[in-house]
């Protein structure tokens, strides 16, 4: 089948269900699920649809809201996660008070040496468990733990943040783009993530190039407030300066 006649039943499903799950595709096409997200990436390119987790909307439809769990994202990418996760742990400096955001990227940065002298503050309950095991000095933002992502949340997490001020930071994220920043499905986690990112001298979000592209529900900071360590940038994101690849 012609790339033109996949891109055209693509957009066609599109519009008459609004949203569609590369699942489906695969259905409807017979093709493999490396083609169907090439075709969703260079569709997104062109601003014919909108790429969520683990498939598409229409431009005009609300992103996705759906979160995996921390045992199901830890199976999607690992390899690429503890490649950026490894880069990541290696430009903490002596000293550095350090913010470590929730997430499975992020928790591959503690398998690797840190810092030493380096201080750490976490809102990731399992984060500051293997922190503290490990002898580093670690302090865990109160608040309400979320059972989904094992992320402290809520007003008392966003109070305390506000203290702070962090020589770096490091951030999770479930989708990136140009005109929607960084976003994750969560209003309340997206809200520890802004106020956490603002107190930040430099911030960093890890994000293994499938989540160039990927829209969420929640934007928690516009594309320009951090540098993002990837494993692979994708062509129409080169001209931009603040991507790191590893």
């Amino acid at each position: 089948m012609l790339t033109e006649e996949r891109y055209n039943i693509i957009l066609e499903l599109l519009r008459e269900k609004r949203s569609v799950t590369v699942a489906e595709i695969k259905d409807r096409l017979g093709i493999s699920e490396s083609t169907i997200r090439r075709d969703l990436n260079a569709l997104a390119q062109e601003g014919k649809l909108t790429k969520v987790f683990g498939g598409a909307v229409a431009p005009d439809n609300v992103s996705n809201g759906i979160e995996l769990s921390v045992p199901q994202k830890l199976q999607v990418n690992e390899r690429e996660k503890r490649l950026i996760a490894g880069y990541a742990a290696a430009m903490i400096k002596p000293h550095d008070f350090v913010y470590l955001d929730a997430g499975t990227t992020t928790g591959y940065m503690l398998e690797y040496p840190l810092e030493t002298s380096a201080t750490f503050v976490t809102n990731a309950v399992s984060h500051a468990r293997k922190l503290a095991v490990a002898g580093y000095r670690v302090l865990l933002v109160g608040g309400e733990l979320r059972g989904t992502t094992e992320a402290v949340v809520g007003a008392q997490a966003v109070l305390s943040l506000q203290e702070y001020h962090f020589t770096v930071g490091f951030f999770g994220t479930n989708g990136l783009s140009r005109r929607q920043g960084y976003t994750t499905p969560d209003g309340s986690e997206a809200l520890v993530k802004k106020t956490a990112l603002r107190q930040c001298a430099k911030a960093y979000v890890l994000a293994d190039r499938a989540k160039f592209d990927e829209v969420s529900s929640v934007t928690f900071a516009a594309y320009s407030d951090a540098q993002i360590i990837t494993d692979s940038i994708p062509d129409h994101y080169k001209k931009y300066g603040n991507i790191i690849q590893v």
